[in-house]
């Protein structure tokens, strides 16, 4: 049996049907709140993410000078007379480590034996200022690589209590059947730091280290040069 509906019941009902429909809107308001708030938050999850990868990414650089290829080559180096006081053994070690790098990563290339290299130069005095072309020929090659290393140092100037280690050096080749054998072909300065970490406290690290990785990182950017390679697309970062 259907009953008969007051005026007052009708307006309560649809007094509560009003206020569920208010409740439901303001739930559904803070739903969509919440679903924005996440989504920012994900977007900047997502944000972080991206610039990470993109800071790790790598790149494929070419041969600066990709002359050496299937050439008999030697290294020689050079350095100040304070440079040498205070490390004897620098003249020696980038020599023998370039001159391995070049063998290992330059197709078709003959690297004559640093041993005799540097042999030649102890037994030469003055082969510093002797013409190009004629180094060449003493030691036999088609290529020269000279290097002149002007700076190698573990501490900033004045300051040995904290570390920053810095190489330099003037990188030029000599082509034996190039236009003017007596003059370099191709020219190139090369730096390297280690570490990069400014202000590095001296009780931090040993000079060992210090100078050990200061010559690995200067070795790669100077063999560098010479092969195509991969480098990180941010290395300062």
């Amino acid at each position: 049996m259907k009953t008969k509906m007051n005026k007052r019941d009708k307006i309560d009902n649809r007094r509560g049907d009003r206020a569920v429909t208010v409740r439901m809107m303001v739930a559904l308001a803070l739903l969509a709140g919440v679903g924005v708030m996440q989504g920012c938050q994900v977007f900047g999850i997502a944000s972080v993410i991206g610039q990470n990868i993109e800071r790790e990414k790598k790149v494929e650089v070419l041969a600066e000078y990709d002359g050496l290829r299937n050439q008999t080559v030697a290294v020689v180096v050079q350095t100040d007379m304070s440079t040498l006081y205070q490390f004897p053994k620098l003249v020696a070690e980038v020599c023998v480590n370039m001159s391995r790098r070049l063998a290992q990563n330059v197709e078709g290339i003959q690297v004559l034996d640093p041993r005799f290299v540097l042999d030649w130069t102890y037994h030469k005095p003055g082969w510093e200022t002797m013409p190009y072309g004629e180094v060449c020929e003493e030691l036999g090659v088609e290529r020269l690589v000279w290097i002149d290393i002007f700076e190698f140092r573990l501490n900033p100037p004045g300051n040995r209590w904290q570390w920053e280690g810095v190489a330099g050096a003037s990188i030029g080749i000599v082509e034996l059947d190039g236009f003017d054998s007596d003059a370099f072909s191709e020219a190139y300065d090369v730096s390297g730091e280690f570490p990069k970490i400014a202000e590095l406290g001296r009780e931090s690290s040993t000079e060992e280290r210090i100078e050990m990785g200061l010559l690995a990182t200067f070795i790669e950017e100077a063999a560098w040069l010479f092969f195509d390679h991969i480098e990180d697309k941010y290395p300062d970062v």
